[in-house]
């Protein structure tokens, strides 16, 4: 099956990534967490409608596309629920009483009414809503690991990998791939699980951490390696 960034590359490029030995996948650990990072409103629009018009409410938002990739995330998410590993979300909050200077990205994107916390814009979307159980920590740069207890948290559950969903694949989802790795942690981003407001941007990032950091496989093929390390009962 031809990658989603193929087309965005030379065959120069794709031998000589090849031929260093970029690349290498790790798997799925035998502990793993599923982080579902900024799936918001602000980030996704309140429904799936063109770029062009979700932005006029939200303008961070990424449109339609992230709609599509909802759907693979809540089939995903209902596996790690049934399969018992640990789930964590991330939400950005712009400060309603300070300034939100480079909060997530530089300028101060996060004043817009839409992102101030406690806002609309600022809420898991109702298709992931979180269970009593799992964790939802704000943030104000794009990692989930930067200034949050998230690595604590996986410390704690003994946590071997991490499964990154969300957006956008640019931004906020490989800043924690980064950090993810970093921190020894194995990496695994199905693909069709996060999503960005450019295509292209998109594909070449998840070129890069598949190259680099992580192991960018098909959503299915996670949801199977869940259900074989904790088999549905």
């Amino acid at each position: 099956m031809t990658a989603i960034w193929e087309k965005y590359l030379d065959e120069r490029d794709l031998k000589n990534y090849s031929s260093s030995g970029f690349g290498k996948n790790y798997g799925i650990g035998e502990n793993p967490a599923l982080i579902i990072v900024d799936v918001t409103y602000g980030f996704t629009g309140e429904e799936a409608e063109p770029i062009e018009e979700s932005i006029k409410k939200y303008p961070a938002s990424c449109g339609a596309v992230s709609w599509e990739s909802i759907k693979y995330i809540q089939r995903l998410l209902n596996t790690a629920r049934d399969s018992g590993i640990p789930v964590y979300y991330t939400i950005i909050e712009g400060n309603k009483n300070s300034s939100n200077e480079r909060v997530a990205v530089k300028g101060d994107l996060f004043s817009h009414p839409s992102l101030l916390e406690g806002e609309k814009g600022t809420w898991v979307v109702d298709e992931l809503k979180p269970a009593l159980s799992e964790i939802v920590l704000s943030k104000k740069k794009p990692s989930a690991f930067f200034g949050t207890p998230l690595v604590t948290h996986l410390m704690a559950e003994k946590v071997d990998s991490v499964i990154v969903t969300g957006c956008t694949t640019s931004g906020c989802i490989r800043s924690t791939v980064v950090d993810a790795f970093s921190y020894n942690y194995k990496v695994i981003v199905p693909e069709e699980c996060v999503f960005d407001r450019s295509i292209t941007s998109h594909a070449i990032n998840l070129f890069d951490m598949q190259q680099k950091y992580a192991d960018v496989v098909k959503t299915e093929e996670v949801i199977e390696k869940l259900k074989q390390l904790s088999p549905i009962i």
